[in-house]
Parts: C-alpha cells; sequence; structure tokens
C-alpha cells in the first residue's frame, strides 16, 4: 500500500514539475495541494456562478479596457507551456473600472476535448460553454512585475470570457488559432502579428461578475480580483476543433494531446459575487413582459378613454340637436 501511495506522490511532481497538471486523470486536481498548499484555500477559482445567490451592485463601473485595439507593429509570443497556449500581451494595455490601474501581462485559452462543447472553468448556473479566455492583468501601481503581483491580495486582475460556438468564424480569434500548428508541441514559440485584442471580448461588457478568487492552475495564489462577462464570444466549431486537435501537452512525439485543460469549479465557501446587472434571464424576460404588458394595457385604456370621449361629445351633440328642434319646432307653433 505504501508503495502505490509513493509511487503516485512520484508520477504527481514529475507530472507538475512537467508542467502537465493532470487535468484528466482521476482525482488528479484533487492533488494539487500536496504540492502546492494554495490550492487548497478556501477563496479558489473557478466557481459556478449561480445567479439567485449574486448581489446587484449598481455601482460597479464598467470594465474600460485601454489600448486593447491599438497594439502598434511589434509581434507578439505565442506560446505551448504544456499545460495552455499563451500569448504575451504589451505593457500599453490596461484596464479602468478596477480600483487600481492593472495592466495586462497575457492571455491564455482552456477547453474541453474533441466531441464536447464543454471546456470552459467558469459556469453560470451550472452550465459550462465549449471554452474561456482569460485575459491576465496586473497593479503596476503598487508591484513591479506579474510575478510579485501574483502572490499579493488583488494583485492581478482577470477578465474571463465564455466562450460558445456559433455559426459563422470570428476573425479575432483566427488570430490565434491560425498559429497553433507552429506551437504543436510543448515549449515552442511563434511570433504572431498585432492585431485588435478588444474584438476577442464581447462586444458589450456592461453585464459581468465580480468576485474575489485565485488562479485556476498551480500555485493557485489567492490574489485574483475576477470579472467574468455574462455576455459571450463566439468562435465556429470548426475553430474549436482546430483548438481541441492541434495542441501537444509533450515536446515530442509519440505526443500526448493537449485536451481537456480547465479545472472544475471550486467551492465558493462564505465568498459573495457582485454582479453589475440584475441577474437571470427569466427575471430578465418576466420584467420585459411585464412592462409590455403595462404598456399595453396603459395604450388599451387610453384608447377606450378616448372611444368613450368621442362617443360621449356625439351624444351630447345629438341630445342638443334634439332640443334646439324641439326649441324651434315650438317657436314656429
Amino acid at each position: 500500500m505504501l508503495f502505490f501511495v509513493l509511487l503516485l506522490k512520484v508520477t504527481w511532481i514529475l507530472a507538475a514539475d512537467g508542467g502537465r497538471y493532470i487535468w484528466v486523470c482521476p482525482h488528479g486536481q484533487d492533488h494539487w495541494p500536496a504540492s502546492y498548499p494554495e490550492c487548497g484555500g478556501n477563496a479558489q477559482s473557478p466557481i459556478d456562478i449561480q445567479t439567485d445567490g449574486v448581489i446587484f451592485d449598481p455601482d460597479l463601473p464598467t470594465v474600460q479596457p485601454h489600448g486593447y485595439d491599438q497594439l502598434g507593429t511589434e509581434p507578439l509570443d505565442l506560446h505551448n507551456n504544456g499545460h495552455t497556449v499563451q500569448l504575451s500581451l504589451p505593457p500599453t494595455l490596461h484596464l479602468g473600472g478596477l480600483p487600481r490601474k492593472y495592466t495586462a501581462a497575457q492571455l491564455h485559452l482552456h477547453w474541453g476535448q474533441k466531441g464536447t462543447l464543454k471546456g470552459s472553468e467558469h459556469q453560470i448556473n451550472s452550465e459550462a460553454t465549449a471554452a474561456e479566455l482569460h485575459v491576465v492583468h496586473y497593479d503596476s501601481e503598487s508591484y513591479g512585475s506579474l510575478s510579485e503581483a501574483a502572490q499579493k491580495p488583488q494583485g492581478l486582475a482577470v477578465l474571463g470570457i465564455l466562450i460558445e460556438v456559433g455559426e459563422t468564424e470570428n476573425p479575432a480569434y483566427d488570430h490565434i488559432l491560425s498559429h497553433l500548428h507552429e506551437v504543436r508541441y510543448k515549449d515552442q514559440k511563434t511570433s504572431v502579428p498585432p492585431f485588435n485584442v478588444r474584438e476577442l471580448l464581447p462586444q458589450q461588457l456592461e453585464q459581468f461578475f465580480r468576485y474575489n478568487g485565485s488562479l485556476t492552475t498551480p500555485p493557485c495564489y489567492q490574489s485574483v480580483l475576477w470579472t467574468v462577462f455574462n455576455r459571450r464570444a463566439q468562435i465556429s466549431m470548426g475553430q474549436l476543433e482546430k483548438l481541441q486537435e492541434t495542441l501537444s501537452s509533450t515536446e515530442e512525439d509519440p505526443s500526448e494531446p493537449l485536451v481537456q485543460n480547465y479545472r472544475v469549479p471550486q467551492p465558493l465557501n462564505q465568498r459573495t459575487i457582485f454582479a453589475s446587472f440584475i441577474q437571470g434571464d427569466l427575471q430578465g424576460e418576466m420584467l420585459g413582459l411585464g412592462m409590455g404588458i403595462s404598456a399595453g394595457c396603459l395604450c388599451l385604456l387610453l384608447t377606450i378613454y378616448f372611444i368613450a370621449q368621442k362617443i360621449r361629445r356625439k351624444r351630447l351633440g345629438n341630445r342638443k340637436s334634439v332640443v334646439f328642434t324641439s326649441a324651434r319646432a315650438t317657436t314656429e307653433a
């Protein structure tokens, strides 16, 4: 029995040191705290956002991505690090609408395995999407680097964009996906021409969830101010399949596919999730339906009122006509 325990621990350490965090193996993620204690903390990410339990905060300012659409002329580094594909971002990108200035460092993706549409890390009402994009920023007002900020409370700010499959290709995501074959194996890098990163995000950014959490991979530092958008980005099925089928988590053949690199939702514990909007599609639909019915009733009442007024005026006119006729007849008689 002791032999198997030691074997399991050695296997875990080797896999972790190699950058492969045993995403797929049964209970693999449960063993992260053995090597990375913070992975067992009480403020871990991702989470399943249950909208009936969030707190609406009307004072949450809208997230403002600055410089996302102006990347200059310098190429960007695309890297297969063995557990995701990561794109470096220049320090000219930063976020407004947060407590401090957060400067961009990198973005990366999480996805499932071939043939599935479940690959996001965050879930909304227990519903996962096909993939998820994370844009990582650090508090550049307080810290000099990403690595320094990563260990400090709210040292990082990460945007989470849920990605679903749509009917057409998304040209913005092709700036990344079209280069995946150049970084097929772990530790391979390539250069990507600059592009409009803003187009990777949903068009409307007003609706989002906000909570304190962690990195979703070891060492799982609980230093992340998360913003998860309610609206989603879309890619085509072909683009998703390219993401699911191209990359390897190993350095050479025989290759091991890099798939299902998402962490399962973690306990919320006593944390509060805030939202910038009133929650629930059903709630919104009922509110809209109620407003529509109210407006319709108002229009109907106004119509009835004007018709009644018109009838009343007509009857009054008829009465006056009868009185006038009777009076004229009396006079003539």
